[in-house]
């Protein structure tokens, strides 16, 4: 499986990212930054966490505007897998590549420790590896987690199965909607979510919950 790994001012878990596909794929990864107006060939397409321009303004927006970010879209709109992870996720719903909006944490304070997140959907190319209802630990980082969207999107969401992961009630950890943790677009070739898969994936990390996303994006491009 051949990715990518854009590297934005401010990322922060790009070579963890990198790192984890090399040791859950088997194939060393690309580190494209963020003003290259080209992408190599690949089968996957990471925008990693972190804190791109400082959280300026709003936390994605300004790396929503990157040159890549053109080629990041016109990639997703041909199939290409894409996956964005905490603040990934909030450059994907600044896009438009997701919907909705991440908003400052409900207690107003930084977060970082393990929560748990239910497999909502295994039937995209990120879940398969999981079972639908399974529970795994995951870390989160961030300070803008609180997912929010109006209620149509809600529905569209919900009524579609496009809700891939959500906190267990109890470890919520920034008040999402719905315990809302990770989500995918309508063809379910991308993926935003908060937690760190990368971060839980070998022994040495303290578990390996997180190899399920990479695993399943191995069989299903393979």
């Amino acid at each position: 499986m051949k990715s990518a790994v854009i590297v934005f001012p401010g990322s922060n878990r790009d070579r963890d990212m990198l790192y984890a596909l090399e040791q859950v794929t088997g194939h060393k990864p690309v580190a494209v930054w963020h003003q290259e107006t080209t992408l190599p060939e690949v089968d996957l397409v990471v925008l990693p966490g972190g804190f791109s321009y400082g959280d300026y303004l709003r936390t994605g927006a300004i790396a929503g505007l990157s040159p890549i970010m053109k080629v990041v879209k016109e990639k997703a709109d041909q199939g290409t897998r894409v996956l964005g992870v905490c603040n990934g996720f909030q450059i994907l719903t600044e896009t438009g590549l997701l919907p909705g909006i991440l908003l400052r944490n409900a207690h107003l304070k930084f977060i970082c420790k393990e929560v748990k997140l239910e497999v909502t959907s295994n039937e995209t190319d990120f879940t398969k590896a999981y079972t639908k209802g399974q529970v795994i630990r995951c870390p989160v980082a961030h300070h803008d987690g609180n997912y929010f969207a109006d209620e149509t999107t809600l529905d569209r969401l919900e009524g579609e199965g496009r809700i891939a992961f959500r906190y267990t009630p109890d470890t919520n950890p920034n008040g999402s909607i719905h315990h809302i943790a990770g989500i995918v677009n309508e063809r379910r070739n991308v993926l935003g979510m908060m937690p760190h898969p990368e971060n839980l994936i070998e022994a040495a990390q303290g578990g390996t919950d997180g190899q399920g996303i990479f695993a399943s994006l191995l069989e299903a491009i393979a």
